[in-house]
C-alpha cells in the first residue's frame, strides 16, 4: 500500500495507526501524521516510530492517501489550507463525524477522490465498526485500499451516504447505550446483594461473551434469547419485566433520537 498520512493525531487516528502497524498494512515509516500539539507529537512518535511533519501541506507532498482525523469544527479551515496541495493522485478519507460528501468535495479541487467514513470508538481497541460512503469521483480501488485501512481496527462496511445518519445513530452512538446497559446491569447487581467489583466482572464478560455468542454462531438474537430462556424459568421473569417497562422502544428512541440528530448537524455544517 502506498504511504498514509493523517492530519490530526488524537484517539482515532492513534487506534488507526496502531491497527494498521499490527494489520502490516503500512510500517512505521510508511506513516505521516501533522498534529498541532508538541506533547501529542512526541507521544506518537516515540510509542510508534512515525513520522511527524510540521505543516498539514506538507503530508499531501509525502503521500497519497490522506486521512482527515479532525474535529469537525474545524474541518473548514482544515480542506481551506489542503486544497491548494490536492492533486489527481490524492485520496482524501475523513472521519469526521456529520460532514457530508458535499461539503468535502465542494472546497476540494473538482473531481478530487474522497471517502467518508463512520468509524466507532471500540476502534480504540481493535473492535471498531467502521462504515464507508465514496464520493462521486472515488473509484473501486479507492474504496477496496480504504476498506483495507478500517479492517485494521474491526470491522468495515461500505453503504451509500444516505445511510450516514442512520449509522451514526445505531453504530456510532451505540457504544454509549451498550455502556449505559452494562451501567444499569452492574447496579442491579449490587441491588441484588452483590459487591460492586464483582457485579461488575460479571456483568462485563456476560456481555462479552453474549456479544461474541452472536458474533461467531450467526445466530438470530431470538433463536440465542431461547437458548437462554426456560419454560417458566429466572430468564423469562426477568425478559417480562423489560418488556413491561419498553426495553425496545426506548432503543427505538435513542436510535431514532440520534438519527435526527445526525441529520441536523450535517445541515448545520456551513
Amino acid at each position: 500500500m502506498a504511504k498514509i498520512g493523517f492530519i490530526g493525531g488524537g484517539q482515532m487516528a492513534e487506534a488507526l495507526v496502531r491497527g494498521i502497524l499490527t494489520a502490516k498494512v503500512a510500517k512505521a515509516r510508511e506513516i505521516f501524521i501533522s498534529e498541532p500539539q508538541k506533547e501529542r507529537r512526541d507521544y506518537l512518535k516515540k510509542n510508534y516510530g512515525v513520522i511527524i511533519v510540521s505543516e498539514n501541506k506538507e503530508i499531501l507532498a509525502k503521500v497519497e492517501t490522506v486521512i482527515l482525523a479532525v474535529k469537525p469544527q474545524v474541518l473548514a479551515e482544515v480542506l481551506t489550507e489542503i486544497a491548494p496541495a490536492v492533486e489527481e493522485r490524492h485520496l482524501i478519507i475523513s472521519i469526521a463525524a456529520g460532514i457530508p460528501l458535499s461539503f468535502l468535495e465542494s472546497r476540494l479541487p473538482e473531481g478530487t477522490r474522497v471517502i467518508r467514513v463512520m468509524p466507532n470508538t471500540p476502534a480504540l481497541v481493535l473492535e471498531g465498526m467502521s462504515v464507508l460512503s465514496p464520493g462521486a469521483s472515488a473509484t473501486e480501488k479507492d474504496l477496496d485500499q480504504a476498506q483495507q485501512i478500517f479492517s485494521a481496527i474491526g470491522e468495515a462496511l461500505c453503504l451509500p451516504e444516505v445511510y450516514l445518519d442512520a449509522v451514526t445513530g445505531l453504530s456510532g452512538s451505540g457504544p454509549a447505550y451498550v455502556f449505559a446497559f452494562i451501567e444499569g446491569l452492574i447496579d442491579a447487581g449490587v441491588r441484588v446483594g452483590l459487591p460492586r467489583p464483582q457485579a461488575e466482572k460479571l456483568v462485563i464478560q456476560t456481555v462479552l461473551g453474549a456479544a461474541r455468542l452472536a458474533k461467531e454462531t450467526g445466530k438470530d438474537p431470538y433463536q440465542l434469547k431461547a437458548m437462554v430462556t426456560s419454560p417458566g424459568g429466572t430468564t423469562i421473569a426477568g425478559l417480562q419485566k423489560m418488556e413491561k417497562a419498553g426495553f425496545k422502544g426506548v432503543l427505538f428512541e435513542a436510535v431514532e433520537a440520534a438519527t435526527r440528530r445526525s441529520q441536523e448537524l450535517a445541515k448545520e455544517v456551513k
